[in-house]
């Protein structure tokens, strides 16, 4: 797609040819080539909706009533988090080492579906209301400044 300019005004080459009276296989070709790129051009926009869309088709299903245990689901994403984490890690030490049984390079999966399932049960706000992410930074700053002192005193 990055050879098509302008995905909002994409030329009609087989009308360009027709006015310019080409010959009638290259009027063919040039109908061919707009079919192919109206294709690409549909494919390209929608598929960056993939998301939204999966959203759309789950979400009803996801709260309906039957699902009411998941209505706490917010709350399983720290420690599901620090499980990832942990297993990412050993993962990654793993590549080093001569038996690389379970040995993982990136997963980016965990963190997509954690998103979409907050999504799905319209969980964002309650998941934020945990800050999280500002005790995982809190933590890590203390963790830090802590490391630069016992340097600082060795040095």
């Amino acid at each position: 797609m990055r050879y098509v300019p302008d995905l909002d005004d994409i030329v009609n080459l087989e009308e360009l040819t027709r006015e310019e009276e080409l010959p009638a296989d290259t009027v063919q070709a040039a109908a061919i080539l707009d079919s192919v790129l109206d294709n690409l051009t549909k494919n390209f926009t929608e598929g960056t909706a993939y998301f939204k869309m999966l959203v759309d088709v789950f979400t009803k299903s996801m709260r309906d009533p039957k699902n009411q245990h998941l209505k706490n689901f917010y709350m399983i994403i720290p420690p599901l988090t620090l499980n990832f984490v942990e297993q990412m890690m050993n993962g990654k030490e793993k590549i080093n080492k001569k038996n690389k049984i379970g040995a993982t390079f990136t997963d980016d999966g965990f963190s997509m579906g954690i998103a979409y399932i907050l999504k799905l049960l319209d969980q964002y706000s309650a998941f934020d209301s945990l800050h999280w992410f500002q005790s995982v930074n809190a933590k890590f700053s203390s963790e830090e400044k802590a490391v630069k002192e016992s340097r600082r005193k060795r040095d």
